[in-house]
Formats: structure tokens, C-alpha cells, sequence
């Protein structure tokens, strides 16, 4: 059986890890901390192709991870689908919406809209809470046979050394391991907050003016902000104002009672990065995924699980 070590415990580097295993493979898993310290821990988690590049193959990895969540949907693992309301306009890239089953995304009315929307989607999309679904992954890969260490990688050079294949699933982490001046932070400041009773939606229209409200099980997600460079995992009170202030202008009355602010920094990037390392042929990258690591990362891990049985 070949060995194939992943490095990165987020839900790239977890889908990832299970894939292969499915497909044959003995898996290691590294990271320099648990899944509970990844960004992947932190975000709203919707099935929901935001600033990720390039188009065409995410189109196709957002189909198979809709696929594949279809056929995940186990009371208590955290993964159940809900209507979204998605705002968009002539210049947004709505290609996501041929790629769903037939009668699960339909033309807003104008009735449905949130206040500040002129057009937006309604689609029937799986939302993966992380708090629930990153364990029970983990869960299963062990399970499953698959083997964890944390150990924190400094170099492409050590991180080749792992073992015959070695996937690179570090997100943000790749910036700096692979000197990659590409990859940098979009800085993502949300309020979890008591869950609300309104619909859950996202106008990513305004750059820089992200407005969603994500409603799971247990609390609703408010956000947010979408800060290209900005390094700040800080709490910014005056980012928690503009977000209550952008829901006030989406029409909301309710009164948020926030629980609890968190910053993350998503790995965005031109393009996703995967491919082989052209100095270290052993080495898959699989990491620059923006905002979207929920929204793909079944369907990258498919791929890769083909790429690597072709290799075999």
C-alpha cells in the first residue's frame, strides 16, 4: 500500500487525507496544530463559491463537494443543507448555479430580497458546521487507519523528506514554506451571535463591504469583512459596528446578541495552487482557496485522489 503524508489539518488537508484512503492509500496526517487552531475551525462554513480562482475548475470542484455532501448529510456530524439567499449582479461569475441539481436554486423574488439586493439566487446548499463536522472527519480518518502527528514543517526541502507523496494542504501556512508572493491574507472579522429568525443570505457584490448572516443549528454567523493584505488577527470593535450597521441596512430589526467576534485570515490567491512542485516531484500543493475551502475542498480532493492513482 503507498504511503502519502498531508500536511494540514484544515478541512483541505482532511478531506484530502480521507479521499486517499478511500482510494487506496495509507495516510499520515501532520500539522503544526490541531484542527480546533485552523482557520477552517472558525468560519460560517456555507456551501458558497466566494473569491477563488480559477472559475471553470471550481465550478467543477464546487459540483462534486455538493455531491459528496449530499451523501455525508449523519445526524450530529454537523453537515444539513438550508436555503441561501445569494446576491449577485451583471458582473458576478453565476456559473455556480448551472452546476446544482434540478430545483435547487431559483430567481429570487422581489419580495425575498433583502433590503440594499437587486438580484439574487435562492439555492438549496449544504452548510458544514465546523465545530460538529471538522471532529467527526478527523473521527474517521483515524479510524479508517490513518495516523496524526503534530509537527510543525519549515521547509519545502523537510516537507519532501516526509515520505513518497506528500501533500501540501497548509493554507495561509504556504506563504512563507513556499516563499509563494501570490498567497496572502483576505482578513475575515465574523459575530457569532444567539441564532436569529431571519433568512440566512450573502451580498458579496461590494468589495470590501461583505454583508451574510448564516443561521446553523445552535447560533447564526454575522459577517463580515473581506480586507485583501490586511495581517490583523485582532478584534476591531469598529469592524463589529460596521458589520451590526451593514445588517441594520439589509433590513434586519432584530437586535444580534453576540456571543462571541472572530478574525481569521483566508489563504487567497491569483489562482488556487494545484499542481506538483516542479523541485520537488513528489510534493503536491493543494492550498490558496480564499473563502471558499468548504465550498471545494471534496471536489480538489477527488481530483487529487485521481491524480495520485495515475501516478501509482
Amino acid at each position: 500500500m503507498t504511503s502519502v503524508t498531508v500536511v494540514g489539518s484544515g478541512i483541505v488537508g482532511l478531506t484530502s487525507a480521507i479521499m486517499l484512503q478511500e482510494s487506496g492509500f495509507s495516510v499520515k496526517l501532520i500539522s503544526k496544530a490541531g484542527f480546533e487552531k485552523s482557520l477552517s475551525w472558525k468560519v460560517g462554513a456555507i456551501w458558497f463559491p466566494f473569491e477563488i480562482q480559477p472559475k471553470e475548475k471550481t465550478n467543477r470542484w464546487a459540483t462534486l463537494a455538493y455531491q459528496r455532501y449530499a451523501t455525508d448529510v449523519i445526524e450530529g456530524n454537523g453537515i444539513k443543507f438550508i436555503p441561501f439567499i445569494t446576491a449577485y449582479t451583471a458582473e458576478s461569475n453565476i456559473d455556480w448555479t448551472s452546476q446544482l441539481p434540478a430545483g435547487k436554486v431559483r430567481q429570487a423574488t422581489r419580495e425575498e430580497l433583502p433590503k440594499g439586493m437587486e438580484m439574487a439566487f435562492i439555492s438549496h446548499v449544504p452548510l458544514a458546521e465546523p465545530l460538529l463536522y471538522l471532529p467527526y472527519l478527523f473521527e474517521k480518518f483515524l479510524q479508517s487507519g490513518g495516523e496524526y502527528k503534530e509537527l510543525e514543517i519549515s521547509s519545502l526541502k523537510e516537507l519532501a523528506a516526509l515520505d513518497s507523496w506528500v501533500i501540501n494542504c497548509t493554507g495561509l501556512g504556504a506563504k512563507s514554506l513556499c516563499n509563494d508572493d501570490d498567497l496572502h491574507p483576505m482578513r475575515g472579522q465574523i459575530l457569532r451571535c444567539n441564532k436569529m429568525k431571519i433568512p440566512s443570505f450573502a451580498n458579496p457584490t461590494k468589495r470590501g463591504a461583505l454583508s451574510y448572516v448564516i443561521n446553523r443549528s445552535e447560533d447564526s454567523v454575522i459577517g463580515g469583512t473581506d480586507y485583501e493584505n490586511d495581517w490583523n488577527e485582532s478584534i476591531d470593535p469598529a469592524d463589529t459596528e460596521l458589520i451590526l450597521n451593514r445588517l441594520t441596512e439589509s433590513g434586519v430589526t432584530e437586535n444580534p446578541e453576540i456571543l462571541e467576534v472572530i478574525v481569521g485570515l483566508r489563504p487567497r490567491r491569483s489562482a488556487v495552487r494545484f499542481e506538483f512542485d516542479l523541485n520537488y516531484p513528489n510534493v503536491f500543493h493543494n492550498y490558496g482557496h480564499g473563502g471558499a475551502g468548504f465550498t471545494v475542498a471534496w471536489g480538489c480532493a477527488m481530483e487529487l485522489a485521481e491524480i495520485l492513482e495515475k501516478r501509482n
